[in-house]
């Protein structure tokens, strides 16, 4: 998979294919049910298959307090995408010039000029264009009178309601992160970089790394069993999670604190992705650290066997 930010270097080979655009935010199983169509149609055109996205998402320009908190970062969305099988992916650095075009010059530009479609995949609800103005009826038509084949793929269902990015986004927030990930189809992810924190977990017995600069979104407050992915090293490791405050000691901010179960070594300014696999237990205020470092043995024997037991299934 080869990831592209800039069209005008698009080589060839990834010209005259099929094309699927949107934001694939989180790359659900829904969008990986619009890949494996892609990936079809690239067969019948003899083609590159081509996922084309949008770094920012254009509601960050457009309408920036309301835009949502994205599930993944461009670089994981890309790696994602390749491992459905896609030829390559296109973040196309989204501005006003983009978000000017109209469904017709958009279609024109983007979609013929630029990436040579041959063929299209989307879902039902797809607009394109100034102002959302160009619907997937809107597409069909321009499809068709420039000889493009256009397949839209209905939204897919899991527990009697559709599998979007919006609902993945509200287990998140809610700390559901076993539910988000049957519909992601893989724990959710976060990465961050290791920051000098107070060392009171050291002293307790359990270190932790303190994580800053994420930027995606966060799950809700509690304590969590996960497993820890250093920069370079392809083996995940347990770890217990805790987000949020910490009230036995009267601090108030909201911290992201990684215990990785086993690890010996030092993480400062290192860079590490966590997967969410369950949410263990709240956040809670104990009367003494003696207290709270009998809670830590129980979590950590609990994020232990979660995560030894998800890797065995694997």
């Amino acid at each position: 998979m080869r990831l592209f930010r800039d069209l005008s270097r698009l080589p060839e080979e990834f010209r005259g294919g099929a094309v699927s655009i949107g934001n694939f935010d989180g790359v659900h199983l829904g969008h990986a049910r619009i890949i494996e169509c892609l990936l079809d149609m690239a067969r019948h055109e003899s083609g590159p298959s081509v996922a084309f996205t949008f770094d920012p998402h254009p509601v960050r320009l457009l309408r920036p307090d309301a835009a949502p908190t994205p599930l993944v970062w461009t670089q994981r969305k890309a790696e994602l995408l390749g491992q459905l099988g896609v030829d390559a992916v296109v973040a196309y650095p989204t501005d006003r010039a983009l978000l000017h075009l109209s469904a017709r010059e958009f279609f024109d530009q983007i979609v013929l000029d630029q990436l040579g479609a041959r063929a299209m995949v989307e879902g039902p609800n797809f607009f394109f264009g100034r102002h959302r103005q160009g619907s997937i009826l809107l597409l069909s038509e321009f499809c068709s009178g420039a000889g493009v084949s256009l397949g839209v793929i209905e939204p897919v269902e899991m527990d009697g309601e559709i599998i979007s990015s919006s609902r993945i986004r509200i287990m998140i927030g809610a700390g559901w992160v076993e539910h988000a990930r049957r519909l992601l189809g893989r724990p959710y992810r976060v990465r961050g970089t290791v920051v000098r924190g107070e060392s009171r977990g050291a002293k307790l017995g359990y270190p932790t790394a303190n994580i800053e600069r994420v930027d995606t979104l966060l799950p809700a407050d509690g304590i969590y069993a996960g497993l820890g992915w250093i920069a370079g090293d392809d083996s995940p490791r347990p770890a217990a999670v805790s987000l949020g405050p910490n009230p036995t000691f009267d601090e108030e901010a909201r911290k992201v604190e990684i215990h990785l179960i086993d690890y010996e070594g030092s993480l400062y300014e290192q860079t590490v992705e966590l997967d969410f696999l369950t949410r263990l237990r709240d956040i809670e205020r104990f009367d003494s650290a003696e207290q709270l470092v009998a809670q830590m043995d129980s979590d950590v024997t609990a994020a232990r066997r979660i995560a030894k037991d998800y890797l065995a299934e694997k």
